[in-house]
């Protein structure tokens, strides 16, 4: 029988594929990453909950050396971009670009996944934000997956896969709705402060999916 593992920030995207594919590929196991960002408490904090839900391990990650050789709007005193920024989505990107960051997750997650025999490593990659961040691409997926080739000895490599790699938000939001996956668990805020802030960048992603899907219920409980 096939066990994994995935990366499970307690966002929109990592909770929607740890909902399509706990049972089917055995998923036991989440890990999240604390480096210092501003929402670090509140990612920690729905992520537990999620998996609570779900009835899988959580392991909370501390990377501190990560927070102090950047300098994103996620970790400093600088603004994160807001929902009027979605437009210039280059700027934005850069702003809250964090170093090798999936990079990293994804060979600490290789690590679990080779001692402990995992078979698979889910990430919630997307064609959405595969537009401006080149480390949400089947292309680094690829390039992690042969990587790992050479750098694990489990018998068969641990394979990285990401469900949603073909989907925008619209359609992982409808994906979430149609297999009844708890939205209301999910923390997708760049601010921290204990709520969704409704105004920056990712919120507002997430927002305007709702809406398209016509899904009043979940503006209300997740921004209201």
């Amino acid at each position: 029988m096939v066990k994994s593992l995935i990366l499970l920030s307690g966002g929109l995207d990592s909770l929607v594929s740890l909902g399509l594919k706990k049972e089917e590929l055995n998923i036991e196991l989440a890990l999240t990453f604390d480096y210092g960002q501003k929402s670090a408490q509140e990612e920690i904090e729905a992520s537990k909950k999620i998996c609570d839900y779900y009835k899988i391990k959580h392991e909370v990650i501390k990377l501190d050396w990560l927070k102090n050789i950047t300098k994103t709007s996620l970790v400093s005193d600088a603004a994160v971009p807001t929902g009027n920024e979605l437009n210039d989505s280059d700027e934005s990107a850069k702003s809250v670009w964090v170093p090798n960051r999936n990079g990293l997750f994804l060979n600490i997650a290789g690590c679990f996944a080779d001692s402990f025999g995992y078979d698979y490593i889910l990430i919630g990659a997307n064609k959405e934000e595969a537009q401006t961040f080149s480390d949400n691409r089947q292309e680094f997926i690829d390039a992690v997956n042969e990587e790992f080739k050479f750098s694990t000895q489990k018998d068969l490599s641990p394979k990285v896969i990401a469900p949603l790699i073909n989907c925008d938000k619209n359609d992982i939001v409808m994906l979430a709705l149609k297999n009844k996956i708890p939205l209301e668990l999910t923390m997708s805020c760049y601010q921290g402060g204990g709520k969704h802030c409704g105004i920056c960048e990712s919120c507002t992603r997430l927002k305007n999916a709702l809406k398209v899907n016509h899904d009043e219920k979940y503006i209300k409980v997740l921004f209201e």
